[in-house]
């Protein structure tokens, strides 16, 4: 396979994730599909993290993801993949 197509390949699944947190993070249902309300969202982020504080809230950003996803592999694990107590 030529380098290109390699690039290419690993571009379109880096986009295929994104969006898929975008799917489960629940923003798609939230902004009701709208890809101007969506967008407008990541500018504020993106806006935040160019911040004074952007370090800090990269900080915390990437903690609470840490922790959706840790909960989402404890919660896998569980007999039955349900949520803890169900």
């Amino acid at each position: 396979m030529r380098d290109w197509q390699v690039q290419r390949r690993e571009r379109t699944r880096q986009l295929i994730e994104l969006g898929g947190l975008v799917v489960k993070a629940g923003l798609v249902e939230l902004a009701d599909d709208d890809r101007a309300a969506l967008y407008g969202a990541f500018l504020t982020v993106a806006a935040k993290l160019r911040g004074e504080e952007g370090a800090n809230a990269l900080v915390l950003f990437r903690r609470k993801g840490k922790r959706a996803f840790d909960a989402e592999a404890d919660s896998a694990k569980r007999p039955g993949g349900g949520p803890a107590g169900a």
